[in-house]
């Protein structure tokens, strides 16, 4: 048996002819740069998090720098935000010259831990930038608390969480900017590279809405410096089909990871945890295990993909050795890149998948 990490295969095979007449759709308009679908996605998108505003950029790193851009963040500005996530949090920070400050995490959730943040906080501190990893919510109340507190603002990482929830309301329009990537492997993922910023703030929509269009809002006329931004109307067609499944399909996700519960009681695997009223949408199914490169190579004997996320922190990185952080700076974000250890998640992972991955995990545990 072969069972890949994340199954696009499958995803694909399920809703084929939709997105096949969806794709023909676009080619028949000859509209390739924004249009109708473009508009359509963002409307739809803006629903489905609870903003008043949704503007569609080229990927999740773009909406993450024209996010912080349009906040007004920039040289010698401090961005509070987590080490354990993929490097694209940090590098929009950079980008626009502020400075990525990490906090530490908490050690179930994997998440920003509040009390490492508000310790963090100096003069120069401008937002906060959360990161719901592996699609479960943040601590928002806590940090938006915080933000209160010191006067700053909240630039949402949910570009693996669309369809969370914090306390009954959904990810990406809890602060001031949410930022979504529709990378493929996502839970909602187009066939290419595609995000989008979300808000309930018009000024900064507005701004946004500038900048990833060269800032100009008329042809050939430029207010200022922008960027070229924009996502094209097949990636939004194909992502407005799939958009109409990602209640379900998340849906599918938490029976899965609920039965991977009870498959793997007493393991010695630390299993992914939520809050009671958070609604995680399992993007990864992301365990903790000491064993984990051995564990990792038994598994693929018998054709079962693992992941490992991250083997290597934010702040250890040799792109972020200006900093001056060291190894033991974090503690349990370094303990957990250690551990971290993905079993395969999808709406379209099976029993029998899930039986034959449990089996071969207790296998490996008798020795």
């Amino acid at each position: 048996m072969n069972i890949p990490l994340i199954d696009l295969h499958a995803q694909y095979r399920e809703l084929k002819t939709e997105i096949d007449g969806a794709m023909r759709r676009v080619l028949d308009s000859g509209v390739y740069i924004g249009g109708p679908e473009v508009e359509a996605l963002e409307k739809e998108i803006a629903a489905q998090t609870g903003a008043r505003f949704a503007i569609s950029v080229a990927n999740g790193t773009d909406a993450l720098t024209l996010a912080l851009e349009a906040a007004g963040i920039g040289e010698g500005d401090e961005v509070i935000t987590t080490a354990f996530t993929f490097f694209a949090t940090a590098e929009a920070i950079v980008r626009v010259g502020a400075v990525p400050v990490f906090a530490d995490i908490d050690p179930v959730t994997f998440n920003l831990n509040p009390v490492d943040v508000e310790a963090k906080v100096t003069p120069r501190t401008k937002a906060l930038l959360p990161v719901h990893i592996f699609g479960l919510p943040a601590d928002m109340d806590a940090l938006q608390s915080i933000a209160e507190r010191h006067g700053l603002l909240i630039i949402e990482d949910a570009c693996q969480a669309i369809g969370a929830e914090y306390k009954g309301r959904p990810v990406g329009a809890l602060g001031d900017i949410g930022c979504i990537s529709f990378f493929p492997t996502k839970n909602l993922g187009g066939y290419g590279d595609g995000g989008i910023v979300v808000t309930n703030n018009e000024g900064l929509a507005d701004r946004i809405r500038l900048l990833c269009h060269h800032g100009s809002r008329r042809k050939y006329f430029h207010e200022e410096v922008g960027y070229n931004s924009r996502l094209d109307p097949l990636q939004a067609a194909a992502l407005r089909v799939k958009l109409t499944k990602l209640r379900e399909w998340n849906d599918r996700r938490r029976e899965a990871a609920v039965r991977y519960g009870s498959l793997l009681s007493g393991l010695p695997l630390a299993l992914p945890a939520a809050p009671a009223d958070y609604r995680h949408v399992y993007h990864l199914y992301v365990t903790l295990t000491k064993d984990r490169d051995r564990l990792a190579v038994q598994l693929k004997r018998h054709g079962i993909s693992t992941g490992h996320y991250y083997p290597c922190p934010l702040h250890l990185q040799q792109a972020m050795s200006s900093l001056g952080m060291k190894r033991g700076d974090l503690p349990v974000t370094e303990q957990v890149c250690e551990r971290s250890f993905a079993l395969p998640m999808s709406p379209h992972l099976t029993r029998e998948q899930q039986d034959y991955i449990a089996d071969k995990l207790k296998r490996y545990a008798r020795g």
